[in-house]
């Protein structure tokens, strides 16, 4: 049923290396690549290289180098996304609080920067340094009052602005593609189509610099998504350095498959969740070579990031904690509650972020991307400031929510009444009444968890860099955080219901809330993008809270089949469904009983098939089928009448051979025969010189019979990352299928519209 052929690596498709001419074996824009070919370039570059290393110590050396140049180009990535990861950190750490004051002793200096620095700083009041000033000190010279209030508030308001219309403002003049979060457009990449610039070197630098701004302007969104566009970015730069990656686009992709597990594992310093990640999510080939140097590249980031030590805690990661009790077996109940509300929060965040992008898209909306950011940014500030669980960053918010209660915890979430009579060790706190702080933060969390989910609706999707992973984490972080504190105080006053009564005893130290946020923020983060394993390493990379694997499974899991219950899609799919990029998920499963003869083209009733004969046609007549139609490339045939296949000839591939041929062969004019066999026609004695264009034929096209089920085809188009695929009965050409083809078809058969499928 398959052409056999075609699996054994085109044995006679690449033989016109042989003699090879400019820009032969690369795509244009908005193209798929081939993987078969690119595969079967590959395997011919590497036998040309191993036979040569045997003829002399400089081929040696240079075949060394050549397989040494992967792992080169991944230390190149991780060092260089280490770099860019700290850089960022420190700089939006800067930007963040430059919002609400200014270091006098050197103005680069963070407020705890500032404050470490200072001698007259004490511990109680460690936030509080003569040395750092708030805005209405520094200018009116008043720290409390109405008036320093509303100053503070103006400034806040004014810098967000700022640092929001000069992202907007940067990505629209001079990378347009910076915007977004990145990783739709990484997996349609690495699942083999062609964005030309979409990596470029513009993009990186303009997304790097934008990145900060929009981060340290409070609007809510994280950086985490876009450091694996950065990452990719750099992966992208550095295989355009070596022939063996710039040359094979498949090569490539192994490189940027490893650079997006480097970016993850310098966005939460979680190295082995950023190789998990890059498999389960992103990557659409990752055979076990690029495993190994996913997990090289992610290693290299993540030591260079902890040599810079952004976070001044000598750890990779924002959010370490360490919780001093064990959770018990009745606490799975809240634990599974909390996996629901993150499955509903998912389902929730996709519905409407993607109703309200496709409104951007098809309305006067998307016409103003500047004034919808200045907008967004001045409803953030202005609604974010009152609320002091908004107007820190988000990334303080989780690290809060996700902290244990200590002794030394200045925070109004640690707010208990204490017993007087208390005398235990300071790490094992009993469990306590909540106090007034702990009250007033309850509906203060309450409020900013409202503001947190509808804002994050209609900021995602901007024409501004705008990462998912961290305002999903501290929507399930604050909802966690309250379930944490209700248990706690439920075990406190009613230890005797039998629930408690057999692990929580008067004066004993049994919930932790701050594990309760973190399983709400892990739930969460899981509903919105259907992530499960990568998703538990990540978060017990990020928490260092190795013992609480169970209770995060759990929360992911039920996460997962809640949301899956309402849409199999997660925010990512949906996006590259919006976009209409020509994506075929590996995930999805085709059921239809459907031909391949209901799908091929031409159908009844259209014009035949442009085919190209093997040995009567000029060269004329092939410039004007090019000319005439839009098609990547057509099939080779004997003859008209008897239709039989001999191979495929790419488009791209006839333009460049036949330009080629003007320019160097003599004799070769518009009326010169053109041929694809080994040897050339009997032509009479005065006709014009033929051309030769046997190297450009692909002689083992993949081919399926027209009564090849559907499914089969779907099959072989994910597996094999086809372009196209001839549909033949007894070696007789009927029609052609390509990828584009299966995509319309399979949103025919989900009832959707597919003409949603924009590209080529």
């Amino acid at each position: 049923m398959v052409n056999a052929g075609a699996m054994s690596g085109s044995g006679n498709l690449m033989d016109f290396l042989d003699e090879p001419f400019p820009d032969v074996g690369t795509y244009e824009d908005f193209h798929t690549i081939d993987w078969l070919r690119e595969k079967s370039r590959d395997t011919d570059r590497h036998r040309k290289i191993t036979s040569k290393s045997k003829e002399s110590i400089w081929e040696f050396i240079k075949s060394l180098l050549d397989a040494w140049s992967g792992w080169v180009v991944m230390l190149l990535i991780g060092l260089l996304a280490g770099t860019l990861a700290g850089v960022i950190d420190l700089a939006v750490d800067w930007m963040t609080d430059l919002k609400e004051g200014v270091c006098l002793s050197a103005f680069w200096y963070s407020h705890e920067q500032c404050c470490w620095t200072s001698n007259e700083t004490t511990f109680e009041d460690r936030d509080k340094c003569p040395l750092w000033q708030k805005w209405s000190e520094l200018l009116v010279n008043q720290s409390e009052g109405a008036s320093a209030y509303i100053l503070n508030y103006l400034m806040y308001i004014l810098w967000a602005l700022l640092f929001a219309f000069l992202a907007v403002s940067l990505v629209r003049v001079f990378a347009p593609y910076a915007c977004g979060s990145g990783i739709p457009e990484i997996k349609t990449i690495l699942s083999g189509f062609i964005i030309r610039g979409y990596l470029g070197k513009w993009t990186l630098l303009i997304k790097t610099v934008t990145l900060v701004l929009v981060v340290s302007s409070g609007l809510s969104l994280g950086k985490e998504g876009p450091l694996v566009h950065v990452a990719c970015c750099c992966g992208n730069f550095f295989s355009s350095l070596f022939s063996k990656y710039s040359k094979n686009e498949g090569k490539r992709r192994e490189v940027l498959s490893a650079a997006a597990a480097a970016g993850v594992s310098v966005a939460f310093g979680a190295p082995i969740g950023g190789v998990l990640f890059s498999l389960e999510e992103v990557s659409y080939y990752f055979p076990l070579k690029t495993l190994w140097r996913s997990f090289f590249a992610a290693l290299v980031a993540a030591f260079t990031l902890r040599s810079i030590n952004p976070f001044g805690n000598s750890r990779l990661v924002l959010f370490y904690v360490e919780y001093h009790t064990p959770w018990y077996m009745a606490e799975l109940f809240p634990f599974i509650l909390l996996g629901v509300f993150g499955g509903l929060w998912g389902t929730l965040f996709i519905r409407g972020n993607i109703a309200w992008c496709r409104r951007r898209k098809t309305t006067r909306l998307g016409k103003y991307p500047v004034l919808e950011v200045i907008v967004v940014t001045a409803v953030t500030a202005i609604i974010a400031y009152p609320n002091p669980y908004t107007r820190r960053s988000t990334s303080e918010l989780i690290s809060e929510l996700f902290n244990d209660c200590g002794a030394l915890e200045s925070s109004q979430l640690c707010d208990y009444i204490n017993d007087p009579n208390m005398t235990r060790p300071v790490d094992d706190i009993p469990d306590r009444p909540a106090g007034v702080g702990v009250y007033t933060a309850m509906w203060q969390l309450a409020l900013a968890l409202v503001f947190k989910i509808v804002i994050t609706i209609f900021t995602f999707g901007m024409k501004i860099p705008s990462g998912l992973f961290i305002p999903s984490m501290a929507v399930g972080a604050m909802a966690g955080r309250m379930v944490g504190i209700g248990v706690e105080q439920l075990a406190y006053h009613h230890h005797d219901w039998i629930v408690f009564r057999n692990w929580c005893r008067p004066g004993a130290d049994c919930v932790t809330p701050g594990l309760y946020a973190m399983v709400g923020a892990a739930a969460c983060l899981g509903g919105v993008t259907r992530m499960t394993v990568s998703l538990v390493v990540i978060m017990f990379e990020l928490t260092g809270g190795l013992e609480y694997i169970v209770p995060l499974m759990a929360a992911a899991v039920t996460s997962k089949w809640v949301a899956d219950a309402f849409g199999k899609e997660g925010i990512y799919e949906a996006h590259i469904h919006l976009n209409g990029y020509p994506f075929l998920d590996v995930k999805d499963e085709f059921t239809h009983r459907t031909l391949a003869t209901d799908v091929m083209r031409p159908r009844r009733g259209e014009p035949p098939l442009s085919v190209l004969t093997q040995d009567s046609m000029t060269v004329e007549d092939v410039e004007t089928l090019i000319k005439e139609t839009d098609y990547n490339g057509f099939p080779v045939v004997v003859s008209r009448d008897s239709e039989r296949l001999i191979g495929f000839a790419q488009r791209r591939e006839l333009i460049l051979a036949i330009k080629n041929a003007r320019q160097r062969q003599e004799g070769i004019v518009s009326n010169s025969i053109m041929y694809f066999t080994e040897e050339p026609p009997e032509l009479p004695a005065n006709s014009p010189h033929p051309l030769k264009l046997r190297r450009v034929l692909n002689l083992s096209p993949f081919t399926v019979t027209d009564h090849t089920p559907m499914e089969t085809v779907v099959d072989i188009f994910r597996k094999l990352g086809l372009r196209q695929c001839l549909v033949t009965r007894s070696g007789r050409l009927l029609g052609i299928i390509t990828k584009k083809d299966v995509l319309r078809h399979m949103a025919q058969m989900a009832n959707q519209d597919p003409e949603s499928i924009m590209f080529n």
